[in-house]
């Protein structure tokens, strides 16, 4: 249950629209639990997501990169070979997840691992030259106003 109120940030942003249905979705999803993940930031542009993934082998997974979403998908092949024992109890999951990540604009995956039981993906936000900010120089009317990049200033 949300008990916060995202209506006067919208009276103050321009071009966040997307940004804040997205945030009004997220009380609203009844994501499955299943499995359990983390989403880190390492540093300003790189992040990971660990996805608790025991009892599968790499060749049971797959990660899908495609326009601004992640797909994992794990799939649990059932083995031919007979166990000696009955199980008594199974608490280790076993059944097939597909886990949906919306990414944000430049952000794309750089690789994943597969130790301890924890996929991990990492992610790297990379902003075109065209997209960052750069300076505007105020002109006093009697030229052109030129202008200069972030960089050069």
């Amino acid at each position: 249950m949300r008990t916060f109120d995202l209506s006067p940030l919208y009276r103050s942003t321009v071009g966040f629209d997307r940004l804040f249905d997205t945030i009004d979705r997220v009380g609203l999803d009844a994501a499955p639990g299943y499995p359990p993940y983390n989403i880190e930031r390492t540093d300003e542009n790189n992040y990971r997501v660990s996805v608790a993934v025991a009892g599968f082998s790499e060749n049971e997974l797959s990660i899908e990169a495609k326009e601004n979403t992640l797909t994992i998908k794990g799939e649990k092949h059932q083995k031919q070979e007979k166990s000696e024992g009955e199980t008594l109890y199974q608490g280790i999951a076993s059944r097939a997840f597909e886990r949906v990540f919306q990414l944000a604009d430049h952000v794309q995956v750089k690789g994943a691992t597969l130790e301890n039981g924890l996929l991990h993906v990492d992610l790297v936000r990379e902003i075109p030259e065209a997209k960052k900010p750069r300076q505007i120089p105020i002109g006093n009317g009697a030229g052109k106003a030129n202008v200069i990049d972030a960089k050069a200033a």
